[in-house]
C-alpha cells in the first residue's frame, strides 16, 4: 500500500534553528497485510511539540526521548482510526492514540501500543486528547499539583511564562482552578495577551516585547510570586526568579529559549540568580509527567470533565496537511502560534 510520510531530512545543528526544510515528505509504503495483533491505522492528526527539538539532535540529552535519524520517519503524539484490525482488543472505526505515532498517512501498527479514545469525553473534539485532554493538559495539572504546592484559599499568586502556549495557556487557567487566587502570564504579542486575560481568565498577562517586565511584574504581583510555571527559561525567568516570595516554588516544564542551545536540560541558573534561589528557598526541580502515569487516568477524566463544563478554555492552531508538517513545526519554535499545535492529516 503506497502511503505519504515524513522524514528528517537534515539537523538543524545543536545551536541552529529548526526550519521547514529539515523535514522531507515522501512517498513509501507499508504492508498490505496486517499480522496478528497489529492494526492498520488511517492518521487523522498528529502533535507538534517544543520537546521533539531535542529529537532532532544527535544526541538528545536525555535518557527518556530518543533523537530521530536521518531520513527515517518522525514520531510523535499522534490519533488515528483503526481500518482494519488483528487485535482482540480493537476494531474498525475505534479512535485510538500513542506517544509514538508515526509521521505517515496510514501505519501498521502494534496494538497493545495503543490507547483506545472516548470522543464523548472532549465533546467529539478529537484533537484535544494531545492537548488539553492528552499529555499537555496532564503536563499542567501534573506539574501544578505535584510541584506547584497549590492551596486553596492560600492567597497564591502563580505567574506563567510562555503563557499562550499549549502547556501555559492551560497551566494559567488548571492553577486558577486550584485555588491560585491571582495569575499573571507573559507572552510575546499582544493578541496574545488579550487572549489569555478576556478568554483564559488570566488577571493579566505581559507582553515582553514590550516595556520592562521587572517593573511590570512588580505592579501586577504587588505580594510577589508564589509559584512559577516557567515554560522558557532565560532572561524571562530570570526576571520572575528576582521577585520570587521565600518558600515560593518553579515548576519547571520547558526552557524553550534554550532549545537550540547546547546546554544541559535543566539548564543552570546565572549565578545571582542561583543565589536568590538559594537564599529564598525555592524549588526547582525537574519534572517529568511520565513519571506520574499511575495519576494518568484519574487526571485525564478531570480534565474533559473540566472541558465539558466549560472551565477550561482551549486554543488550537490546526495546520491542514501532512505536507505542511515542518511549516507548522517551524512556527511553533519560533512562537507564531496560539494553544496547541495541530496537524489534521486527513478527514
Amino acid at each position: 500500500m503506497i502511503i505519504q510520510r515524513v522524514v528528517l531530512n537534515s539537523r538543524p545543528g545543536k545551536n541552529g534553528v529548526p526550519v521547514a526544510e529539515n523535514f522531507r515528505l515522501e512517498q513509501s509504503t507499508i504492508a498490505d497485510t496486517v499480522q496478528a495483533g497489529q492494526v492498520r491505522v488511517k492518521t487523522l492528526y498528529l502533535s507538534v511539540d517544543p520537546y521533539m527539538r531535542c529529537r532532532m539532535n544527535e544526541d538528545t540529552g536525555s535518557d527518556y526521548l530518543q533523537p530521530w535519524q536521518l531520513s527515517e520517519v518522525a514520531d510523535g503524539g499522534g490519533i488515528g482510526v483503526v481500518e482494519e484490525s488483528k487485535h482482540q482488543s480493537l476494531s474498525k472505526g475505534d479512535f485510538v492514540t500513542s506517544f509514538t505515532w508515526p509521521w505517515q498517512t496510514e501505519a501498521i501498527l502494534d496494538g497493545d501500543s495503543l490507547q483506545k479514545l472516548v470522543p464523548q469525553l472532549v465533546n467529539g473534539r478529537l484533537s484535544y486528547f494531545l492537548g488539553a485532554a492528552g499529555i499537555t493538559g496532564l503536563t499542567a495539572l501534573l506539574g501544578i499539583r505535584e510541584k506547584g504546592h497549590v492551596s486553596a484559599g492560600a492567597n497564591q499568586t502563580m505567574v506563567v511564562s510562555g503563557a499562550a502556549g499549549a502547556c501555559g495557556s492551560l497551566a494559567g487557567q488548571i492553577g486558577r482552578l486550584e485555588g491560585c487566587s491571582r495569575v499573571v502570564g507573559i507572552a510575546g504579542t499582544d493578541e496574545k495577551c488579550s487572549i489569555l486575560v478576556q478568554e483564559m481568565g488570566f488577571d493579566a498577562a505581559i507582553n515582553y516585547k514590550k516595556g520592562e517586565v521587572a517593573k511590570q511584574l512588580r505592579e501586577l504581583c504587588p505580594g510577589g510570586v508564589d509559584v512559577y510555571f516557567d515554560n522558557v527559561g532565560g532572561d524571562i525567568s530570570d526576571t520572575v526568579i528576582s521577585q520570587m516570595n521565600q518558600n515560593s516554588h518553579i515548576i519547571l516544564c520547558g526552557q524553550i529559549s534554550q532549545y537550540n542551545k547546547d546546554v544541559p536540560y535543566p539548564p543552570p541558573l546565572p549565578t545571582d540568580i542561583e543565589k536568590i534561589r538559594k537564599e529564598r528557598n525555592i524549588t526547582r526541580e525537574r519534572f517529568l509527567v511520565l513519571n506520574y502515569m499511575d495519576k494518568q487516568e484519574a487526571s485525564v477524566l478531570q480534565l474533559c470533565q473540566w472541558i465539558q463544563e466549560g472551565k477550561l478554555k482551549v486554543r488550537e492552531t490546526v495546520v491542514e496537511g501532512l505536507a505542511n508538517i515542518g511549516a507548522a513545526f517551524q512556527s511553533m519554535m519560533n512562537g507564531g502560534n496560539i494553544g496547541k499545535q495541530i496537524v489534521s492529516v486527513s478527514k
